[in-house]
């Protein structure tokens, strides 16, 4: 589970946004959504969430609890 911040990097960069798109699709600034992918900062779990469904991916996906992205159905 304490992979979860690379994964966050990586799916960002697989998606070809920069750290300001998301920071700004979060109502952030880019410093603080950088401290989430560095480590520094836990994220908190509305973050989570809406990191998820931009990535179209679970938060169990994102946290590193499965290797499947797919998002689970409702």
């Amino acid at each position: 589970m304490d992979n979860y911040y690379s994964r966050l990097r990586d799916l960002r960069e697989d998606h070809d946004f920069s750290q300001q798109f998301i920071a700004e699709y979060l109502c952030m600034k880019q410093p603080q959504y950088s401290r989430y992918e560095r480590g520094l900062r836990d994220i908190p779990t509305d973050i989570l969430i809406r990191l998820a469904k931009l990535y179209q991916t679970s938060t169990d996906y994102i946290l590193g609890l499965t290797d499947n992205p797919k998002p689970y159905e409702k």
